[in-house]
């Protein structure tokens, strides 16, 4: 019997290698590396037809102009979470295959089962548990208090079997949760390995491409936050879903990290109640919650998510330094862009902080990834270097460079309105976003240049 061939593939960024190493190569991580059982060309040429066409979907191939093909043979269809839909771009798409992943505790499981009791009252539905009994997901839904009736659920983890039930039943949607520890008998390796998660995640995402059944996978992070497994499972699934949130917290938030279907900067934002995940549709509301007497440092800034504007509140301390070295750290904000904007700062507004300690804060776990932050920051820093609390009524956004500017940001009339909306009276902008006509009982003050904000104050 001929020895079966094997390679090793880095769990981080997927390179392969022919012999075992340490460190790997084009990534640098160490003891990333696990061995992968290939298949023989006699086999691959007996399994060619089950990778044909679209993703393995197996449809013969045909040549066609882009403007024939119709988009109505991929109707969406809501999943009743208004917060779901919109992360994924406005509904479920026939075929697609989702991955959620997140924390221990952060509610993956709860918000699929909530999702698939919801659809199975509409549509054939199959949810498979590989890491919980029945009786286990049963009593979630009694606590939660779901209609259990129509939701089909089977306790496997066999992938062929699955697939081999699942075309018995033939569901619209198909929940496997989750994607570790199922199994391929075709691969040696145990459950988890990198080539174990990578042929179940094809096996399924074939299936689910073959039949048009919506897969949502639920996968595991590492401790340092990233999807646990290989890098290569990213790319074969349509979505990539990270719901974040800490398990003794109220909020969670759910990112799309990478959507085939839609935007990948849309955020859902879920509250964590008895009855389980609820969706929140007005965000900005349960980051205001802001105590009565105005505080040094606080101050709220819009930013904006996907498609709406986000009002969150942004806390900064600072405090004289005991060390050589004074300490920069930023929660929800680029440690490094807040060591740039405190040397603007300096240079541009006169305000030294070499001798500080800075700690800067976004309120409710908000993750701000855009520069529109840039002048809320450091007018917060100097509001609690100077101990001058601000206008509680007051809200700011604007990009700084390094040479003292004050940058426009997008979708500016928007974001003023939106402030408008909850009760703000003042704001300082950037110039170019300064509207015209400012809404009624609001002022509105553009500045162009870094000290003309500190003079605004």
């Amino acid at each position: 019997m001929a020895k079966a061939k094997s390679a090793y593939v880095c769990n981080d960024c997927g390179a392969d290698y022919s012999k075992w190493q340490g460190q790997c190569g084009a990534c640098h991580a160490w003891n990333t590396l696990t061995e992968v059982r290939l298949s023989s060309a006699k086999q691959s040429s007996q399994r060619g037809a089950r990778f044909e066409g679209y993703a393995g979907a197996g449809s013969m191939a045909r040549v066609q102009d882009l403007s024939e093909v119709n988009l109505a043979d991929m109707p969406r269809f809501a999943s009743g979470s208004g917060e779901l839909d919109r992360v994924l771009g406005g509904g479920l798409v026939p075929g697609s295959a989702i991955l959620i992943g997140g924390h221990p505790g952060a509610g993956k499981s709860t918000l699929l089962l909530q999702t698939m009791c919801h659809l199975a009252q509409q549509m054939p539905a199959l949810y498979v548990t590989g890491e919980e009994s029945l009786q286990q997901v049963a009593l979630r839904a009694q606590r939660l208090g779901l209609i259990t009736t129509n939701l089909k659920m089977l306790s496997e983890t066999s992938v062929e079997q699955i697939c081999t039930i699942a075309e018995q039943l033939k569901p619209k949607v198909l929940v496997v949760d989750s994607i570790q520890v199922m199994h391929v008998d075709d691969v040696q390796s145990a459950p988890g390995s990198v080539s174990q998660v990578r042929e179940a995640a094809a096996y399924l995402t074939r299936f689910a491409k073959q039949t048009g059944t919506v897969l949502f996978l639920v996968g595991h992070v590492t401790k340092d936050g990233s999807l646990a497994g290989p890098k290569v499972l990213e790319h074969m699934i349509d979505c990539s879903l990270q719901l974040e949130g800490d398990s003794d917290g109220r909020f969670r938030t759910l990112r799309s990290h990478k959507n085939r279907f839609g935007a990948v900067n849309e955020l859902g934002v879920f509250a964590m109640l008895e009855q389980g995940l609820k969706e929140v549709k007005n965000p900005s509301s349960i980051f205001l919650n802001r105590g009565e007497k105005p505080s040094p440092g606080s101050l709220v800034m819009v930013v904006w998510e996907g498609t709406r504007p986000l009002l969150v509140e942004i806390q900064a301390l600072v405090d004289q330094s005991h060390m050589n070295n004074p300490r920069r750290v930023a929660v929800g904000l680029d440690h490094n862009r807040l060591a740039m904007l405190l040397a603007v700062l300096h240079r541009h507004g006169g305000l030294q902080t070499g001798d500080q300690d800075v700690f800067v804060n976004v309120v409710g776990g908000v993750k701000v990834l855009e520069t529109s932050a840039d002048l809320a920051l450091l007018l917060s820093v100097v509001s609690s270097f100077r101990d001058r609390a601000l206008p509680q009524d007051l809200i700011v956004f604007g990009e700084v460079g390094l040479s003292g500017e004050i940058r426009p940001v997008p979708n500016g009339q928007e974001r003023i309105k939106e402030a408008a909306k909850h009760g703000f009276r003042r704001a300082i902008v950037p110039r170019a976003n300064a509207p015209k006509q400012a809404p009624q009982g609001m002022t509105v003050v553009g500045v162009s240049q870094l000290s003309e904000a500190l003079d605004a104050l």
